[in-house]
């Protein structure tokens, strides 16, 4: 079982009932839909290079490990916030089990789907 694959049937087994249908698989794509009105789609080249981007109405963000930002903490690994920002990634770890970092986005995501830390 291919990667993308691996992650839509986790997505399935433990976040079924926020999905409002069948994951969408595309040639380097996962796309969830989710109940709160959230479309993620997560692209893993690999453990250490990924882009998990998601959107809610207008708001749109993305966390990806494009080595351009180099003075955060987290880097390579960013986030691009709601409101155009680039900020440390508070939620993935380059190089951990692509799972884990999807489940870790999507229970953010989950909870609050802008990541509003000031809310």
């Amino acid at each position: 079982m291919n990667l993308t694959a691996r992650l839509a049937e986790e997505a399935v087994t433990h976040f079924g009932e926020h999905l409002t249908g069948a994951p969408q698989l595309t040639h380097d794509a996962l796309v969830l839909e989710l109940d709160s009105g959230v479309t993620l789609q997560a692209r893993f080249a690999s453990a250490a290079e990924y882009s998990i981007h998601w959107r809610l109405d207008a708001a749109e963000l993305r966390i990806d490990t494009a080595p351009l930002h180099s003075g955060l903490a987290s880097f390579p690994n960013h986030l691009h916030a709601a409101d155009g920002s680039i900020q440390a990634d508070p939620l993935t770890r380059p190089g951990q089990d692509p799972w884990e970092n999807l489940q870790a986005v999507l229970r953010a995501i989950l909870k609050d789907p802008r990541l509003d830390r000031s809310a």
